[in-house]
Order: structure tokens, then C-alpha cells, then sequence
């Protein structure tokens, strides 16, 4: 069997480590509370990282879909966007993967003499941290927009109460 058909033969499985890993980067009780909880509702942030790794994993095996692939990836790189990361950080779940990957497979290929294919299938991996980094500075960007958006129409409403007492005012000077 090629590492192809391991990981698929052990994709819910790999999907549920790589989850795993990935709340493993967040606070010891943020950890405790997702992990316990899956439910998209009560915990959607936990969910959707399970959801995601679930779905990656073959998307990346069969690696002839890239929209699939974003649009899988967007959410938990929208997540991550959105919370107090560095880049490096936020992207790192990719990287985990690979990690994940070394440590369930490199001593069985090793000892066949397959590792090269290993490293073959890591490209897929590196692939898409870089899809995976294209999303995260789309998300960066839109959050700075939506804040520019914010303090524009804060600003707007400022001015509007103030001509209103600028009105006000000027009624009660006429009077």
C-alpha cells in the first residue's frame, strides 16, 4: 500500500490528529473547551476546524481541485485571521499536517525504502500553505477595510450629531 492509500485508508483518523494539533496552538483552557464540545452551534469555532482538516485531507490526496481546496481552507484561515495571531502563526496549522504526516509515516516508508514519496507528497502540503497564505492576506485585507468602513461611518454620525447641535443651538439663539 503507497502512502496515498494509507492516508486515505486512515483519513478521519489523520483529520482528527491534525484537529488535534491545531487547537493544541491556543490557550490551555480555549484547548479544553473546543475539544470537549464539536458542536457546530455551541462551539462553531472547534467545529470547523475539525470540518476542515476532515475535508482537506482529500482534497490534497486526490490534488485536482484547487477551488475546492480554497474554498475548504477559507474558513479555518478566516478563523484564524480574525484572532490575535502573528501570520506565522495563524498559517501554521499547514504545517502541522506535515508534521502529523512525518510522525505517522516516515518509519513505515523508511523501512521500504519509499520515503522519497514522502517528500512527494509534502509539495501538496507546501502547495497549500501557499493557497492557504493567498487567503490569509485577502482575509487581513478585509478586516482592515471593514475597520476603515467602521471609523468612516463613526465619523459620519459624529458630524451628523454635531450639525444637529449646531442647529439646535442656533434655534434657541434665534428665539
Amino acid at each position: 500500500m503507497g502512502l496515498i492509500e494509507a492516508i486515505a485508508a486512515r483519513s478521519e483518523e489523520l483529520a482528527q490528529k491534525w484537529a488535534d494539533l491545531v487547537l493544541g496552538t491556543y490557550p490551555a483552557e480555549t484547548q479544553a473547551v473546543w475539544r470537549k464540545n464539536r458542536d457546530q452551534f455551541t462551539n462553531p469555532v472547534g467545529h470547523n476546524i475539525l470540518k476542515s482538516t476532515s475535508e482537506l485531507i482529500p482534497l490534497l490526496l486526490a490534488w485536482n481541485d484547487a477551488e475546492a481546496v480554497a474554498r475548504s481552507l477559507d474558513t479555518m484561515v478566516k478563523i484564524r485571521a480574525v484572532q490575535d495571531l502573528s501570520p506565522g502563526q495563524a498559517l501554521s496549522f499547514v504545517f502541522l499536517f506535515k508534521k502529523l504526516l512525518r510522525q505517522e509515516f516516515t518509519a513505515e516508508l523508511s523501512a521500504k525504502g519509499e520515503l522519497e514519496e514522502l517528500l512527494r507528497f509534502e509539495t501538496r502540503v507546501d502547495n497549500l500553505a501557499i493557497i492557504a497564505f493567498d487567503l490569509y492576506v485577502a482575509a487581513r485585507d478585509q478586516i482592515a477595510r471593514m475597520r476603515v468602513e467602521e471609523v468612516k461611518r463613526a465619523h459620519t454620525n459624529i458630524v451628523r450629531r454635531a450639525n444637529l447641535m449646531k442647529a439646535d443651538v442656533a434655534a434657541h439663539k434665534a428665539d
